[in-house]
């Protein structure tokens, strides 16, 4: 894992070395190990490394091979690299170096852009090809890992995050950080999850999961989506038990390439609940010994619990794992929150973005890898408002969703920010389309599908990159293995929402983790200081919200504001977010990354 940048410029001038160091200085803490930068004729290529596999200086970037004339830069890991090595190898491609950054050049000389239906794992790198005088930007297919750009006439830029392409920006090379309007309508009704390729600044997109963008000298770009997911029953029809020994093969393998691709420890984020328990399990069954295992927790309040320690201290007594437990007050979180805001790519109200940051201080002291639970409720039917959509059968799938999930409906919407942001409803265009798309058995096999492969990639999957790496640590998540997916995404519904959801892990789980842990009622990472907003967290927030910059800006309907800051716990979403937080941390984000370009 680490961070990548560059330029191409469509104007004949060369790139400005100075604005690449910029950007690549931008992302120093995603790649603490080295830097390296690379510029000939139109193309500036920058990255900072976090050394995982392959050592050496031999895997170093940017990566180069004159004689094909290829430069690569490259942000992920590839799980199935041993195996692409050894084909290449027998096509006739020599290796210079053992890690898996050399497999995406040498697959690319072999396979140009379809080069990513081979790779396995998760990605996003930039190939420069010499020859074709053509840059290709590629991202995994479940949008593990992040990839921005910013173009205009003379270029585009590339980077990791939103804020190393805002540090290029400069009187000639200006970028519209203006909020999209559009992007602000998806903010505050999905969480703030804002689906590819918009994001809120006008003058910042990025590459959607599963894509390749190709670039000529000329700026002329044509993109490709090369992976799609089914979500049909398989022609062989499959009873319970083989279903679940399907799937347990399938996580197990999962699992297994998650562990042995890395010349570094690999630990476990261990929460409590099923999924990330589930991963100690399967680790202990591949004979992992030493297993290093890391749980996080924070103050009560008089409604929640702020920790699940007595079911993470069970697991980690069950399979005598070196356990490492940290409570964080409710002080250290309010002084650390505005480190966690500066390390966002794009605003996340999901409280467990700050308990991530906090919780990756501490393990990345102990290993730079760790295999994290994201993913397994979104493909395995986990939360509680999948049953309620399946029961819910009047209207048509977008009313169905919208009941249950939507933060805000359209007229709150409007009440919410100023008329200049007024418009249609576009996240009900959007969630209709994704919806409506073919292949689908069943509505739910619709949600689940669209929670997947669209909304997970802006909400948990973009929150454990973010601030993982804002450590140096990196978190692989093995319920999002693409042939796991595809696997799971054939499964009735039945078989992921019985036994209150999850059947399937359950039954896999029985056995291998303390009864306890699999039927316990389903936790969510606690912060009840940013759910039950009062006390200093809600002075905080109002001091935002009340904040010269906040109004200047003119954002919000100050109605709707005080609304809100009057009765802050009588204000969630139907997800059980707090819409004060949402609106705090949107203006708090944008004074912190916006307001100094």
């Amino acid at each position: 894992m680490c961070g990548i940048a560059g330029e191409l410029r469509f104007d004949g001038q060369p790139p400005d070395r100075a604005r690449l160091e910029k950007m690549v200085a931008k992302l120093a803490r995603r790649g603490p190990d080295g830097e390296g930068l690379h510029l000939a004729g139109p193309i500036a290529l920058g990255h900072r490394r976090l050394a995982i596999i392959d050592l050496s200086e031999r895997s170093r970037q940017p990566m180069l091979d004159a004689e094909l004339g290829l430069a690569l830069v490259f942000n992920g890991t590839i799980y199935n690299y041993p195996q692409l090595r050894a084909e290449l190898i027998a096509k006739g491609h020599v290796f210079h170096s053992d890690g898996d950054t050399e497999v995406i050049l040498r697959a690319y000389a072999q396979w140009g852009e379809h080069c990513v239906e081979h790779l396995h794992g998760a990605f996003a790198f930039a190939v420069w090809d010499a020859g074709s005088q053509s840059l290709l930007l590629a991202r995994d297919r479940l949008g593990i890992k992040p990839l921005y750009i910013s173009q205009n006439a003379t270029s585009i830029r590339f980077a990791s995050t939103p804020q190393a392409l805002l540090a290029s920006a400069d009187a000639d090379n200006l970028i519209d950080t203006r909020v999209d309007p559009i992007a602000l309508h998806h903010h505050f009704t999905l969480h703030a999850v804002v689906p590819a390729p918009r994001t809120l600044m006008s003058g910042i997109r990025k590459v959607p999961p599963a894509s390749v963008l190709h670039i000529d000298r000329h700026g002329r770009a044509r993109e490709r989506l090369y992976w799609k997911l089914d979500a049909r029953r398989p022609t062989q029809a499959l009873d319970e038990t083989q279903w679940t020994e399907a799937i347990h093969a399938a996580l197990r393998e999962a699992v297994k390439k998650r562990l042995l691709i890395a010349d570094v420890k690999v630990g476990v984020l261990l929460s409590g609940g099923l999924d990330s328990s589930l991963l100690v399990a399967l680790l202990a069954e591949q004979g992992v010994d030493d297993l290093m295992t890391f749980s996080v927790g924070f103050e009560d309040h008089p409604d929640e619990r702020g920790n699940e320690f007595e079911y993470s201290d069970a697991v980690a007594k069950y399979y005598a794992t070196r356990h490492h437990q940290f409570h964080i007050p409710n002080d250290q979180v309010l002084a650390r929150l505005p480190e966690a805001v500066e390390q966002m790519a794009e605003p996340m109200v999901g409280q467990d973005a700050v308990a991530f940051y906090l919780l990756s201080e501490q393990v990345a002291r102990s290993v730079k890898v760790v295999q994290s639970g994201q993913g397994a409720d979104e493909v395995f039917g986990g939360y509680y408002w999948y049953p309620r959509m399946h029961e819910d059968i009047n209207g048509t799938p977008l009313e169905r969703f919208r009941r249950h999930y939507f933060d805000r409906d359209h007229a709150e919407f409007l009440e919410t920010v100023a008329p200049a942001f007024h418009g249609a409803d576009h996240t009900a265009a959007t969630v209709a389309a994704r919806l409506g798309e073919a292949n689908a058995d069943s509505f739910l096999d619709q949600v689940l599908r669209m929670d997947t492969t669209m909304l997970i990639t802006d909400d948990p999957v973009k929150r454990v990159d973010n601030m993982t790496m804002a450590w140096g640590l990196e978190a692989r998540v093995p319920f999002l293995d693409h042939h796991l997916i595809e696997l799971a995404a054939s499964m009735p519904p039945e078989l992921k929402l019985g036994s209150g959801g999850k059947h399937i892990l359950k039954r896999i789980a029985r056995g291998l983790l303390p009864d306890a842990v699999i039927d316990r009622k389903k936790g969510y990472f606690p912060m009840p200081a940013l759910k039950y907003v009062r006390g200093e967290f809600l002075d905080f927030m109002a001091d935002i919200l009340n904040s010269h910059a906040c109004r200047n800006r003119g954002l919000f309907q100050r109605a709707y504001v005080d609304q809100l800051l009057a009765a802050p716990e009588q204000h969630h979403t139907r997800i059980q977010g707090s819409k004060l937080w949402h609106l705090a941390l949107l203006e708090f984000w944008l004074q912190q990354h916006l307001d100094q370009v």
